[in-house]
C-alpha cells in the first residue's frame, strides 16, 4: 500500500502518483511486494468494463490490501460509486440491501461462492448482481452450473497481482492483453495491466518479466475454441513413484466426488514413493473410495496414496487454501 495518501486521492490525482504496492498471498512461501503504476491499475478497471459492459457499485468481500480486494474499490470510485464494505454492514446479505447503484457487482473466491450457494439468504442477494467475479483458484464446472442454475451470474477470472488482478475472463483475454503458452505449458501474459516489478528485489523482476512478457508460475493449454484452460502451478505437477501427476486435476476430480463438499491436493516428500499424492477432503469419503474415484477417469498411478479428512479447508486471508498449513496436516498425520 502506499504510504501518505488513499486509494481515492490516488486514483484522482492530477500529477502521476508514486506507484501503488500490494504483498502476495504468500500461499506457496515467502510474499511478494508488487509495483503497480496508476496506468495499470486503471487499464484493467477499464478493460474489466468494456468487458463485462457495464460499470457501477462493487461490494468488498475481500481483504483490501490484496490486488482482489484493491480492484474492487477500484473499479467502484472510478465508476462514481463509494463501494460498499461487507464488514461494516455485519453480513453479505445486509451490504447488498444497502447498496444503491443500478448496476452491483462483487468479487469472491471460489470457496466464498461454494459456501454463499448453500444459503438461500445469500443466494437470493447474489442473483440480484449485475455479474459475480470468481478468482483466486480454480473454478469448477461444477460450482458456474450450480451458480447459474440458481440465477447467479458468475464469470472464472485467471490473473495476478502482477497483472493487476484478473486480466482473462472465462478463459478469453481482455481487450489489449497478451496471452501465450511456452513449449513448456507456462502461460505468459502481455499488455498494459502488468507491474512495474517487484519492491526490493530487481532479480526476481528480471526474471519474469521478459521483453515485455510477465512469465508466470502456471501451466496451461488453449483449448479447441482458444479458450485458456490454468492446469495448475508448474510446481503442482507432482512426480511420485516415477509418474508425472498434474495435482489440479485430481483434486477436480476429487470435487466432482457426491460426497466431497471442498478437496485439495498436494504432495509431500516420501521416502518410498519420492513425493505422496495428499487428497485433502471435506466430505466423508475413505481413502480407497478416493483411489477408486480417481482411477476410474484417470490412470490409477495419479490416485492419492494418503487421505487427510478435514472439516474444511485451512484458508489465507485473501481466501486461498494456505498450502503450507495443508502439508503440514499431512505430514502430521502420515
Amino acid at each position: 500500500m502506499l504510504a501518505g495518501g488513499t486509494l481515492e486521492w490516488w486514483l484522482a490525482a492530477e500529477a502521476e502518483p508514486e506507484p501503488w504496492v500490494v504483498e502476495t498471498s504468500g500461499s506457496t512461501g515467502r510474499p511478494k511486494r508488487v509495483v503497480l503504476p496508476r496506468s495499470s491499475v486503471l487499464a484493467s478497471v477499464d478493460a474489466s468494463a468494456r468487458r463485462l459492459g457495464a460499470s457501477g457499485q462493487w461490494l468488498l468481500a475481500l481483504p483490501e490490501e490484496y490486488v482482489a480486494g484493491l480492484q474492487v474499490v477500484a473499479r467502484s470510485l472510478v465508476a462514481g460509486h463509494a463501494p460498499m464494505r461487507v464488514e461494516d454492514h455485519g453480513s453479505f446479505v445486509a451490504a447488498a440491501a444497502a447498496m444503491t447503484a443500478e448496476h452491483r457487482f462483487t468479487s469472491l473466491v471460489p470457496t466464498q461462492l461454494r459456501r454463499m450457494l448453500e444459503e438461500p439468504a445469500e443466494v437470493e442477494a447474489l442473483a440480484s448482481f449485475h455479474t459475480v467475479l470468481v478468482g483466486g483458484g480454480p473454478v469448477d464446472p461444477a460450482l458456474r452450473r450450480r451458480a447459474a442454475k440458481l440465477g447467479v451470474r458468475a464469470v472464472a477470472t485467471y490473473g495476478a497481482a502482477e497483472t493487476a488482478g484478473g486480466c482473462v475472463y472465462d478463459g478469453v483475454p481482455l481487450d489489449g492483453v497478451g496471452l501465450a503458452i511456452d513449449d513448456d505449458g507456462r502461460v505468459r501474459i502481455s499488455g498494459p495491466t502488468l507491474f512495474a516489478g517487484y519492491d526490493g528485489d530487481p532479480a526476481l523482476t528480471a526474471e519474469v518479466l521478459v521483453d515485455g512478457w510477465y512469465l508466470t508460475s502456471d501451466a496451461g493449454r488453449l483449448d479447441d475454441d482458444g479458450r485458456l484452460q490454468v492446469l495448475g502451478r508448474l510446481d503442482d505437477v507432482v512426480v511420485t513413484g516415477g509418474v508425472n501427476v498434474p495435482a489440479p486435476a485430481v483434486a477436480a476430480r476429487l470435487r466432482e466426488h457426491p460426497d466431497v463438499r471442498a478437496a485439495e491436493v498436494l504432495g509431500v516428500p516420501d521416502e518410498e514413493w519420492g513425493n505422496r499424492l495428499v487428497a485433502f477432503v471435506v466430505g466423508g469419503v475413505l481413502l480407497e473410495e478416493v483411489r477408486d474415484w480417481v482411477g476410474a477417469e484417470h490412470p490409477r498411478a495419479w490416485a492419492p496414496r494418503q487421505l487427510v479428512a478435514l472439516d474444511d479447508v485451512p484458508l489465507l486471508a485473501n481466501g486461498k487454501p494456505d498450502r503450507l498449513e495443508l502439508r503440514r496436516l499431512a505430514e502430521g498425520a502420515s
